[in-house]
């Protein structure tokens, strides 16, 4: 224009083109037929052959823990001095799993980064259910499991005074609120789109369910601005617990005096390793999911590459901080320490876990410096699994071998796991898959409400093409 300035339509086309987060140019009718498909639909044969799986672990894991409540904890493989075994390598285990549905859902919220919004759901669920396949190792550790609500914050009144120095009931504290909060948070965001689903039930009971848990949702202004508002401020409660949960976790053995396991990097180390487990389990379950139920435009490559990114990322910080690790144990130059991680690495009874451990974790994740590798699904998939299981052996490198070969030699012992340790330990796999199966059959497994709000038609400037636009929903 003659007076230097532009219109927006001639404006637009200078702009840097980023890459959308819902391929084809998909209308908000295509995202709620697409998802409330999944629910509304009959399953596909696939989910079936994944659930009755589920369902047969379960029962090894009811098994499991019915046998060692009856019989005592001497069926599991814990000697002397290897107290803590494969129970408390699996509590972590699943605690930084469930590290990576607050990371997408509050963390990148609050950055306003809207490539959350395909993943965030599916995320947050899969943080609650492995949380409650974590709480289930500490409660059966105790021993006398019918006792364990001493742990609960009882009145004092009764006469029942909690033992605040002991790591357990830190434990307890941290990954209570953990759970709570997620909670609320996971429901929160449900609500909208449990509104779309009673409003398109055509079944009486699905219509109550459905309209029950939407609270008397209408979509109205006032209903839009405290939603926003009561979103935002849990996500500002959450993002703290991000980092102080497995900072209270790596408490339990950062407070010791055990060679190993004394060191003040275990909170930063743990949780950036809690971000980097959790992050490739939320793909080792969405990248089969966006198969089987045809998502391709909705969990797009961008969001793979993003994900495989911070899984490089924080996959170099864990690395990092196993060097230095080592690095400290011998600049420390304390006998005991250099015994210790020689014992991990050469002479111990397990430096197969701890190489194994070294590929998973640090090796394998590098092929994500390269494009190629991050937008090929299966390499993805490969990280992702090498990932999972790397993680379990570092919970197990740092928790058995520091303690199976202590400060006596005298004492000194291998941990064998037991059969019910492991049928127990599989369960857990079994409870975690089987409510995650659960939870796309009967809920949005996407979040239609945030997706709908990132798709160009939600910019207040968008133009309908002349050819005929999206239609809405």
């Amino acid at each position: 224009m003659a007076n230097g300035s532009t219109t927006a339509d001639e404006a637009t086309p200078t702009r840097m083109e980023r890459e959308p987060l819902v391929l084809n140019n998909r209308s908000y009718h295509w995202i709620t037929e697409r998802i409330c498909g999944v629910v509304e639909g009959r399953q596909p044969l696939i989910w079936w052959i994944l659930f009755l799986p589920s369902v047969f672990l379960m029962s090894f894991l009811l098994f499991g823990l019915v046998y060692l409540i009856s019989t005592g904890v001497g069926v599991w493989g814990n000697n002397h001095p290897v107290g803590w075994g494969w129970a408390i390598t699996n509590f972590v285990f699943w605690i930084g799993i469930g590290h990576a549905g607050t990371l997408i859902s509050a963390i990148l919220f609050l950055t306003r980064q809207k490539w959350r919004t395909s993943i965030n759901r599916a995320s947050e669920a899969m943080t609650l259910f492995a949380v409650m396949c974590a709480g289930i190792f500490p409660a059966v550790h105790v021993g006398r499991f019918w006792q364990v609500w001493f742990l609960a914050p009882i009145p004092n009144a009764n006469g029942i005074w909690q033992n605040f120095k002991s790591a357990l009931l830190w434990d307890v504290f941290a990954v209570s609120t953990y759970f709570t909060v997620s909670v609320i948070f996971w429901y929160l965001g449900l609500v909208p789109d449990l509104a779309t689903l009673r409003d398109r039930a055509k079944n009486g009971i699905q219509k109550f369910l459905y309209g029950l848990f939407a609270l008397g949702w209408r979509g109205s202004n006032r209903h839009w601005n405290h939603y926003e508002m009561a979103y935002l401020l849990l996500a500002a409660l959450s993002t703290p617990l991000v980092l102080s949960v497995h900072s209270v976790v790596s408490f339990d053995f950062a407070t010791s005096v055990v060679p190993g396991w004394h060191t003040t990097i275990f909170p930063p180390y743990f949780v950036a390793g809690a971000i980097f487990g959790g992050f490739a389990m939320v793909l080792t379950l969405m990248i089969p999911a966006r198969r089987i139920y045809n998502l391709y435009d909705l969990i797009t490559p961008k969001h793979i590459d993003n994900m495989a990114k911070i899984i490089c990322f924080t996959g170099s910080i864990v690395g990092y901080a196993y060097l230095m690790e080592l690095f400290i144990a011998w600049y420390g130059g304390n006998k005991y320490e250099m015994a210790a991680f020689r014992n991990r690495i050469i002479d111990g009874y397990y430096p197969w876990a701890y190489w194994c451990m070294m590929f998973c974790n640090v090796v394998a994740p590098q092929v994500f410096w390269f494009k190629w590798c991050r937008h090929n699904i299966v390499v993805v998939m490969c990280v992702c699994m090498c990932v999972n299981i790397g993680m379990w052996f570092e919970r197990f490198v740092i928790f058995v071998t520091s303690i199976a070969q202590d400060w006596l030699p005298g004492a000194w012992d291998m941990y064998h796991p037991t059969w019910v340790e492991q049928i127990t330990f599989a369960g857990t796999f079994g409870l975690f898959l089987g409510l995650f199966l659960l939870f796309i059959r009967f809920l949005p497994v996407i979040a239609m409400s945030e997706v709908k709000g990132v798709l160009p038609q939600a910019d207040p400037h968008y133009h309908e093409p002349e050819s005929g636009g999206n239609e809405n929903a």
